[in-house]
Protein backbone atom coordinates (compact mmCIF):
# COMPACT_ATOMS: atom_id res chain seq x y z
CA UNK A 1 0.00 0.00 0.00
CA UNK A 2 1.22 3.49 -0.79
CA UNK A 3 2.45 5.58 2.14
CA UNK A 4 -0.07 8.39 1.64
CA UNK A 5 -2.96 5.90 1.55
CA UNK A 6 -1.65 4.08 4.64
CA UNK A 7 -1.50 7.35 6.60
CA UNK A 8 -5.12 8.05 5.64
CA UNK A 9 -6.54 4.53 6.20
CA UNK A 10 -4.82 4.23 9.59
CA UNK A 11 -6.13 7.72 10.44
CA UNK A 12 -2.69 9.04 11.37
CA UNK A 13 -3.49 11.87 8.94
CA UNK A 14 -7.16 12.60 8.21
CA UNK A 15 -6.98 13.32 4.47
CA UNK A 16 -4.97 11.64 1.73
CA UNK A 17 -4.23 14.97 0.03
CA UNK A 18 -2.75 16.28 3.28
CA UNK A 19 -0.71 13.06 3.65
CA UNK A 20 0.54 13.53 0.09
CA UNK A 21 1.53 17.16 0.79
CA UNK A 22 3.37 16.20 3.99
CA UNK A 23 5.33 13.56 2.04
CA UNK A 24 6.12 16.04 -0.76
CA UNK A 25 7.40 18.53 1.83
CA UNK A 26 9.85 15.82 3.04
CA UNK A 27 8.42 15.70 6.56
CA UNK A 28 8.00 11.91 6.52
CA UNK A 29 10.75 9.33 7.01
CA UNK A 30 10.45 5.56 6.79
CA UNK A 31 13.20 3.54 8.46
CA UNK A 32 15.36 6.67 8.74
CA UNK A 33 15.11 7.74 5.09
CA UNK A 34 12.93 10.48 3.61
CA UNK A 35 10.01 8.76 1.89
CA UNK A 36 7.83 9.76 -1.02
CA UNK A 37 4.05 9.28 -1.06
CA UNK A 38 4.49 6.34 -3.44
CA UNK A 39 6.63 4.33 -0.97
CA UNK A 40 5.21 0.83 -0.44
CA UNK A 41 4.54 0.38 3.29
CA UNK A 42 5.37 -3.01 4.82
CA UNK A 43 4.72 -4.51 8.25
CA UNK A 44 7.62 -3.61 10.55
CA UNK A 45 8.40 -0.23 8.94
CA UNK A 46 8.96 2.71 11.29
CA UNK A 47 7.32 5.92 10.05
CA UNK A 48 8.49 9.24 11.53
CA UNK A 49 6.40 12.37 10.89
CA UNK A 50 7.68 15.87 11.66
CA UNK A 51 4.80 18.28 12.25
CA UNK A 52 6.04 21.65 13.43
CA UNK A 53 8.27 21.04 16.45
CA UNK A 54 6.87 17.60 17.24
CA UNK A 55 8.29 14.35 15.91
CA UNK A 56 6.09 11.27 16.20
CA UNK A 57 7.15 7.73 15.28
CA UNK A 58 4.83 4.87 14.38
CA UNK A 59 5.62 1.19 13.92
CA UNK A 60 3.50 -0.49 11.25
CA UNK A 61 1.71 -3.53 12.71
CA UNK A 62 -0.74 -4.22 9.86
CA UNK A 63 -1.46 -3.07 6.32
CA UNK A 64 -5.20 -3.16 5.61
CA UNK A 65 -6.92 -1.70 2.54
CA UNK A 66 -9.87 -0.60 4.66
CA UNK A 67 -10.22 -0.04 8.40
CA UNK A 68 -13.15 0.99 10.55
CA UNK A 69 -12.54 3.81 12.99
CA UNK A 70 -12.14 1.38 15.91
CA UNK A 71 -9.73 -0.89 14.00
CA UNK A 72 -7.52 1.88 12.58
CA UNK A 73 -5.54 2.29 15.82
CA UNK A 74 -4.59 -1.41 15.66
CA UNK A 75 -2.68 -0.85 12.40
CA UNK A 76 0.22 0.95 14.16
CA UNK A 77 1.97 1.44 17.47
CA UNK A 78 3.23 4.85 18.62
CA UNK A 79 6.90 4.71 19.67
CA UNK A 80 9.23 7.41 20.99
Amino acid sequence: MRLDKYLKVSRIIKRRTVANEVCDAKHVEVNGKIARASYEVKVGDVIAIQMGNSLTKYKVLAVNEFAKKDDAANMYEVIN
